[in-house]
Formats: structure tokens, sequence, C-alpha cells
């Protein structure tokens, strides 16, 4: 095939389950260093993502790519170890810390769950005291790889800009899909027992250029494609 570049979209997703689940170190930790070895070795570029859990969320601004590192939770110590891994086995590679995504076709993120409980009438309890930045995955694969193309390495932010609570995403997205939000509940994250920690502020925003369009743009989008 002889490709010019590999990216890595795999991983062990699962939050809550790392700290219990070795399967998680070797899909997010040894996967990305073999195939950086093997990229390095072959002359061929690779993109890998990461995480905002890789911050310990004690700051009270968003993160950006310079600040140090230190996450909370078993997945998040392994993103941070497989950033490490790569750029110390192909120092050219590019790696995208990004968070809270959620697109049209995936049926298990926040967003799309919470839309389903809420036009069936279900309650929903979102934290309102855990800040994020989140990602809509359209705009972070057109993004990530025109970074990829323009031969960027090292680690990037990717998000679409806005730093906001669980609940208040929730809020906007059923107002954007004219839903009733009336059974959708606030609650502290504290409140959202068998969860592995996480920061209380993970927000993301870049010292290298801010490229993604907004949230608002974002959730329009999403939000018409669910209501098809």
């Amino acid at each position: 095939w002889q490709p010019w570049a590999l990216v890595n979209a795999a991983g062990f997703v699962r939050v809550d389950e790392a700290k219990r689940e070795p399967r998680h170190w070797r899909e997010n930790v040894a996967g990305p260093a073999v195939l950086a070895a093997a990229c390095a070795r072959h002359g061929v570029r690779l993109l890998g993502f990461s995480s905002d859990l890789v911050f310990d969320g004690e700051s009270t601004r968003p993160y950006v790519e310079g600040d140090a590192p230190r996450p909370l939770s078993a997945y998040g110590r392994s993103k941070l170890e497989a950033e490490r891994q790569m750029l110390a086995l192909a120092p050219d590679a590019l790696v995208v810390r990004t968070a809270a995504f959620f697109g049209p076709w995936d049926r298990q993120n926040f967003v799309t769950l919470a839309l389903d409980a809420l036009r069936r009438g279900e309650a929903v309890v979102a934290p309102s005291d855990q800040w994020v930045s989140p990602t809509y995955v359209p705009d972070l694969a057109r993004h990530a790889l025109d970074l990829l193309l323009d031969r960027e390495d090292g680690i990037w932010h990717l998000t679409n800009g806005t730093a906001l609570t669980w609940h208040e995403l929730a809020l906007q997205l059923a107002a954007a899909a004219r839903l009733d939000a009336g059974s959708l509940r606030a609650v502290p994250r504290s409140a959202m027992t068998g969860r592995a920690p996480r920061p209380a502020n993970s927000a993301l925003t870049s010292s290298r250029g801010v490229l993604m369009p907004t949230l608002d743009a974002a959730i329009d989008r999403f939000a018409r494609h669910w209501l098809r």
C-alpha cells in the first residue's frame, strides 16, 4: 500500500472500567507504541488521539498544550503514557487531545443517549459542576486530517471551543432538538456513583491555533441530523 501516514483512532474508551480492566493499557499504550515504532522505521507519519482527562482539573481556565498533565484516573494515566511513547518513538507524530466528543453515527455518546431519553420522557441526570469542551466528531476528523496534511507534529488541542458543564450541554442540545428538558436534572459530579474520578475542569483550548467551528454551529448540525 505504501502509506504516507497512519491514523490510529482505536483505543479503550470506557473510563470507568479502565482501572479494573488490564486490557485498557494494551489498547491505549502498547498499541500506539507499536504503531509509533513501525511508523518511525518506515518513514510514515502518525496521527494519534489523546484526552482532556490527562489533566487534574485544578486550573481555573481552559488548558493549553503546554500545561503540565496530571491525570486523576487509570484511563487518564494510560492516555498520558501513550502521548509520551508516541512522541518518544516517532518524534514527528501528531497527537491530538480532544474531549467530550459526540457525533451523528455514534449511538453511545452522552449527547445521543441523553436526547433519546428525553424524547422518551425519561429522566436524565448530568453533572452541573464538571466543565468540558465538547467536540463534534466530523469537525474533529476534518481538522485533525488538515493538520496531518500540513505536516504538523507534537500535541494539539482540538475541540469546538466552548467550555460548559454537561448539564448546560444537555440543555443546549435539547433546545436545538426541540425537546422538553423538564426531565433533565442537574447533579454534582459526586452524585454520579461508581465512576472513576473526573477533573472539575478539563476544558481545552489551544495556544497553537484555534481551528474548529463554534460549538453552536456544531450543535445545530448535530440536531438537524438527529431530527431526520
